[in-house]
């Protein structure tokens, strides 16, 4: 019979919870008084051990499940959702009477390897891999593993940048062309196995996906380190090292760290807030994100800043990416003050083909800058090489805002943590 620790309130008469914890078809070895004082009086005996926290609880009795036996007032819809992002933070499944949330399943993996996940899509997950990958390719060998809802049907290894060429060829064959992978190895300069996935769990696990085989291609290279990185808010499948956790600051902190964010908060080794323009957010964010981390954890507030793969000083561009319209006129200011362009024009709508070909009509420039995201190489480069206009792609730099801390430095910490958790023999 499986175990369980119980978590029951003081809304409920001890002998209504004793009776129920009888009905239960598990052994029931502790449980977690989480509030609630009306029915009790005095200590209350619910026949077995009582913990002081959930934590203790799993440590000292081992359970198979956590069962949730409260109800409101004491546990609202967020505080239970607070209490399974906990419960599956220590690998145990969380279930109620209409309810059950499981951990993600995470296969083995005998290389050293950092994860990249996200509280959500178009958070800045992929420019922080290629940010993970050229920060550490100088002194060891990185391989990047990607998974995307566009990616190809067998994984997929990419071991020099493609060129625009190479993009369009793909695209007019079918393919998703801007997939992450291909961002990736188009920005990083590192080999870069790309894989698919399907469907998405409140915690992050995968419906389908291929990553396990993309997995062992990566693992072929012999490599000294793999990056994999997630896909929306899903989690790449793989019991990586070390894991870093990118949250938008532009999210509201009840989803960036509510629900089962919190989970993903509770299992990073390193979080950074992205985008983080507006102080007050961004404050709210770094403050609701200290409440759930572990105290080694850093939190790093951070920019994305775009970088043209080619010059364009002196030349009339227009800039094509995915970003929000507030951010425009930084994204304007930025390649003009450091990469000397006259910005003609800033469009966020790469996700939005009818838009963006409306937008397309009404530009005039010597370039166009494009994120390979979205739409960009079926419409973007199409469109530039039907008007014979200049495409370059632009990488997203990460930048950590002054006085946070040294995010290459933490890259490295993570990257060290990683390969020390690898038996040598691997």
């Amino acid at each position: 019979m499986s175990r369980a620790v119980v978590i029951v309130d003081g809304e409920h008469y001890p002998p209504v919870v004793r009776d129920a914890l009888a009905e239960l078809p598990y052994e029931i070895v502790g449980a977690v008084l989480v509030g609630g004082t009306e029915k009790l009086r005095g200590d209350p005996d619910y026949g077995v051990p009582l913990a002081a926290s959930l934590e203790a609880a799993v440590a000292e009795h081992t359970p198979d499940v956590v069962v949730d036996l409260s109800d409101e007032p004491v546990l609202g819809p967020a505080e239970r959702m607070a209490l399974a992002s906990r419960s599956l933070a220590l690998g145990v499944p969380y279930e109620g009477a209409d309810f059950r949330f499981d951990p993600p399943v995470f296969e083995p993996f005998g290389l050293p390897s950092i994860a990249v996940m996200g509280t959500g899509k178009r958070v800045g997950k992929t420019a922080v891999t290629g940010h993970v990958a050229r920060t550490l390719a100088p002194d060891r060998s990185v391989v990047v593993v990607s998974m995307g809802r566009g990616g190809p049907p067998e994984p997929e290894l990419v071991e020099t940048p493609p060129s625009v060429d190479d993009l369009l060829a793909l695209s007019r064959a079918g393919r998703h062309a801007a997939s992450d992978h291909l961002e990736t190895a188009a920005v990083a300069g590192v080999p870069t196995v790309g894989c698919r996935r399907a469907g998405g769990g409140m915690a992050g696990a995968v419906s389908v996906s291929n990553v396990l085989e993309g997995a062992g291609i990566a693992s072929g290279l012999r490599p000294d380190l793999v990056v994999f990185d997630g896909s929306g808010a899903a989690l790449p499948p793989i019991a990586v090292g070390t894991r870093v956790l990118i949250v938008g600051a532009h999210q509201d902190p009840a989803v960036a760290t509510g629900y089962l964010n919190a989970y993903r908060h509770r299992i990073a080794d390193l979080v950074l807030l992205m985008a983080a323009d507006d102080e007050h957010a961004r404050e709210r964010l770094r403050t609701a994100a200290r409440d759930l981390v572990r105290e080694d954890v850093a939190v790093i507030a951070a920019l994305l800043r775009p970088r043209p793969l080619a010059p364009v000083a002196g030349k009339r561009v227009a800039y094509f990416g995915t970003a929000p319209a507030t951010a425009h006129g930084a994204i304007a200011a930025h390649l003009g003050e450091a990469h000397g362009a006259e910005v003609v024009a800033v469009s966020g709508a790469l996700a939005d083909r009818r838009r963006l070909r409306e937008e397309l009509e009404r530009v005039r420039a010597d370039v166009f800058l494009v994120e390979l995201k979205a739409a960009a190489i079926d419409v973007v480069a199409e469109e530039a090489l039907a008007r014979r206009i200049e495409l370059v792609l632009v990488a997203n730099d990460v930048v950590p805002l002054e006085g946070e801390q040294d995010l290459d430095a933490e890259i490295r910490r993570l990257a060290a943590i990683s390969s020390a958790a690898v038996p040598e023999a691997v």
